[in-house]
């Protein structure tokens, strides 16, 4: 029995400690981020569930549930062929984009990194100003020079400015990845007679896989989304709407349908799903990139 209760009197200090470490801040911190979730989430259940709801339930109560659930909006949406030309413009925007995104991303990025030559900081520090230089500033500027290439009203005028604003933050994003690689790994490449573009191919490219997804995605996710610029560029060029990106599409059908707003609201949930989805299924890829380039 001694022995018992001096073995339990010599345990209870440190579960003491331990009952005394609980924060008392901490359910304060979840509530604040329950808060935050339900601000930014809220919105777009609102409008992926108004998509079932009829425009006549929407006046009679816009924050109930559909009463019915209805799928004509749905119907209506998806057997236009004018939705599935905007899938289709978004698609070759996004794609085109990200991939010159990642390719001009990576060699600037690989001579910024690994490159001793005057002048080297000046230019990194120029492409970090790039992302305090937003769009709105180079509007007028912007489509005076598409005009005069001629580029005006084409994807290429999209596209091309597309890959010129999503620079800094690739190169802000991939240069830390490339300099935490070691000179070592590169030094034996030389000696085993590789040249420098061996060495970008065969090992630097694999070892930057996680930051070349990340502003893989960010770049895919931004160009699906961006409706300035396809704006300022094709609404008022001479393509026709059906050829428009979905950001342009939405608000075309909006006005089209401005009576019709269950219509409206299903037309937005399809036009965002896809870019939601990509970005929820990478976001570990996302994460992990940008938590490799923090370290970097």
């Amino acid at each position: 029995m001694t022995a018992t209760a001096t073995l339990l009197t010599a345990d209870a200090p440190a579960s003491a400690p331990a009952g005394r470490r609980f924060d008392w801040g901490q359910p304060f911190v979840y509530l604040v981020a329950l808060v935050i979730a339900a601000v930014a989430v809220g919105p777009v259940l609102y409008v992926f569930i108004g998509g079932f709801r009829t425009t006549a339930d929407l006046n009679a109560n816009p924050a109930g549930m559909p009463d019915p659930w209805t799928f004509q909006n749905w119907e209506l949406v998806l057997t236009a062929p004018r939705f599935w030309g905007n899938v289709m413009a978004s698609l070759i925007l996004a794609t085109a984009t990200t991939a010159g995104v990642v390719i001009a991303g990576i060699m600037a990025a690989f001579v910024l990194a690994r490159y001793e030559f005057r002048g080297r900081g000046g230019l990194y520090t120029l492409f970090a100003a790039g992302l305090m230089f937003p769009l709105t500033v180079a509007a007028l500027p912007l489509t005076l020079l598409l005009r005069t290439l001629g580029l005006h009203g084409t994807y290429l005028g999209v596209i091309i400015p597309g890959i010129a604003f999503a620079l800094p933050t690739t190169i802000i994003i991939l240069v830390p990845f490339l300099r935490a690689i070691p000179d070592e790994l590169e030094e034996a490449a030389r000696i085993d007679g590789a040249t420098r573009m061996q060495f970008f191919w065969r090992i630097m490219l694999p070892l930057s896989k996680p930051g070349l997804v990340t502003v893989g995605i960010l770049a895919f996710v931004a160009s699906w989304n961006g409706y300035l610029l396809p704006l300022l560029v094709i609404s008022t060029g001479t393509l026709p709407q059906e050829l428009w990106p979905l950001p342009l599409g939405v608000t075309q059908f909006s006005t089209q349908y401005s009576q019709d707003t269950g219509a409206v609201l299903a037309y937005t949930s399809l036009a965002m799903i896809p870019a939601l989805v990509f970005f929820l299924a990478m976001q570990k890829q996302i994460v992990g990139g940008l938590t490799g380039a923090v370290k970097g």
